[in-house]
């Protein structure tokens, strides 16, 4: 069993920006970040291969958010600029047993605790 601690996140103005890291505890392999606004479905914002070469992003995102990792530490990192309110929800980090990139929720096998992000106009 594959635990995630994910750290970051808080409340930032319009135009911040802001920094998550997500610790493994044991291998992981394809990782993802995710988010889910009150009422919405959770979605992905950036998703990584194992080896790092590969990412994936939604357009909204593109430009804006930057996924990486250090295998090295087991440690998946999602840097976000150029915030937007609507960017407000609680991302999760998120791992499986896949080796390239993932977008989709229900092929994530592990799960981190959630971290709030709020986005103030």
């Amino acid at each position: 069993q594959v635990q995630l601690v994910e750290s970051g996140g808080g409340l930032v103005q319009a135009g911040g920006s802001l920094r998550f890291s997500c610790v493994a505890s044991g291998r992981t392999y394809a990782m993802g970040w995710f988010r889910q606004a009150p009422g919405k479905e959770r979605e992905v914002v950036a998703a990584i291969s194992w080896s790092g070469g590969t990412a994936y992003y939604p357009d909204s995102m593109k430009g804006r958010f930057t996924i990486s990792r250090d295998n090295a530490k087991n440690t998946v990192f999602l840097q976000m600029n150029s915030l937007k309110p609507e960017d407000t929800a609680v991302y999760y980090c998120a791992a499986t047993n896949r080796l390239g990139v993932v977008v989709l929720t229900a092929n994530y096998a592990y799960w981190g605790q959630g971290t709030q992000v709020t986005v103030s106009s």
